[in-house]
């Protein structure tokens, strides 16, 4: 059936107006598909990958290579979901005259809508579900839920909060909104 937006009541969760295609840094949320746990497990506060978790994780440093553009901050992968500090504006772009990173976008030339945090979530998300269902064999199946949560990075304290918060995802896994204790007994 198609979208019918009197049907269907979609409403978007981006920030109105706003171009996600212009320089800044964004913390990026992208799940599995009914929070499935396809990545591995956490054993001991730490993330054990399996097959397809070295897959996610090798593609989201494949996407500083593919897009010259962006820069991957610090990202985890966990069972069911992945955490990431996307960066919009390459090396030099990222820093102001000073030499001060710049956490909240600055105006910038229209981009194509390839270069939208959304477009760089829809590479990551089509590429892993390729490599992944090749290596299972099986046609198309998708393995994540529709969307992905976004925060707009505006100083650098939500910046260092956020690459903690990150970093130390797997030690804290029990308390993560994402854990679901009967997946994990």
């Amino acid at each position: 059936m198609p979208f019918n937006k009197t049907i269907h009541h979609r409403r978007s969760i981006r920030l109105k107006g706003y171009d996600y295609s212009q320089n800044g840094t964004y913390f990026i949320t992208i799940c599995t598909k009914n929070r499935e746990h396809l990545f591995g497990k956490i054993e001991n506060g730490e993330m054990i990958l399996n097959d397809f978790g070295n897959i996610a994780q090798q593609e989201m440093k494949n996407t500083e290579e593919i897009r010259k553009n962006v820069s991957v901050g610090c990202f985890v992968i966990m069972p069911n979901h992945v955490h990431a500090i996307i960066v919009i504006g390459g090396n030099d772009d990222m820093h102001d005259g000073r030499g001060v990173l710049q956490y909240a976008p600055t105006e910038n030339p229209f981009r194509s809508p390839s270069q939208t945090v959304g477009a760089i979530v829809r590479g990551y998300k089509s590429t892993v579900t390729k490599h992944i269902n090749i290596l299972r064999n099986t046609p198309y199946e998708t393995l994540w839920q529709r969307n992905y949560h976004e925060h707009i990075i505006r100083s650098e304290q939500s910046f260092e909060k956020i690459a903690e918060y990150i970093v130390h995802n797997p030690q804290n896994w029990e308390q993560d909104c994402f854990y679901d204790a009967l997946l994990n007994s």
